[in-house]
């Protein structure tokens, strides 16, 4: 017959139960996480633009933004500059990311005309950081091209909108063509391989006219 394991003593129990209490209650070292990158480049992979860029009425699982940019400079001479940014809607938006680390600063006398073809229109924090760059520089001038309106029955996000407009930022729904140009010009094509042609999904063109009409009725 097997000894019976001895019991602790209440005393035993009652030190253990406050050892474990003082453990509980000394605050947990806060992990470390990694700095959060945006990702550039000069194109975007081909399975990125054709899921994030999709102009669908629901964006479930989107939860990226991609920033294709087209910056002309016009000096004495005219330069242009492109490329796309990447983000999560968790961490640093590509709004944000791009007047920090593309263009953090306007050279005055220079007209900078900037044209963006974005998978969703911006949220409120960024309508605000682009407003801001808009009246920091005066010889800026930016068009917002996207793919499919962001949460845009919310008032919030009407009123942001209302207020780009308002700043002079010019944006407009992404048409078939619009798409077919950012498939050209940025996104990775096949090494070795012929460009492939830009093949329209499943009602593209009626889900341009939806959002163009949406994007209407807010800025009327």
């Amino acid at each position: 017959m097997a000894e019976k394991p001895e019991e602790p003593q209440a005393s035993q129990n009652g030190e253990e139960q406050a050892e474990n209490a003082e453990e509980a209650e000394k605050p947990k070292e806060l992990e470390e996480l990694p700095p959060f990158e945006i990702v550039t480049g000069d194109r975007l992979p081909a399975f990125f633009f054709k899921f994030q860029f999709k102009n669908v009425e629901y964006s479930s699982g989107r939860n990226k933004t991609f920033l294709c940019y087209i910056i002309e400079i016009q000096g004495k001479e005219t330069k242009t500059k492109r490329g796309y940014l990447e983000d999560e809607h968790a961490a640093a938006h590509a709004e944000d990311a791009f007047f920090n680390t593309i263009l953090p600063s306007c050279e005055g006398g220079v007209r900078y005309n900037v044209t963006w073809y974005v998978s969703s229109s911006p949220c409120v924090s960024c309508a605000d950081r682009i407003i801001k760059a808009l009246q920091k520089n005066k010889n800026l001038r930016l068009s917002i091209v996207v793919g499919r309106l962001f949460m845009w029955e919310e008032p919030e996000i009407q009123a942001a909108l209302k207020k780009l407009k308002a700043a002079g930022c010019k944006m407009r729904i992404m048409k078939p063509q619009d798409f077919e140009y950012v498939w050209k010009n940025f996104v990775e094509q096949e090494e070795g391989e012929e460009a492939k042609p830009f093949t329209p999904w499943e009602d593209i063109q009626e889900n341009f006219l939806y959002y163009e009409e949406k994007l209407a009725e807010v800025l009327h």
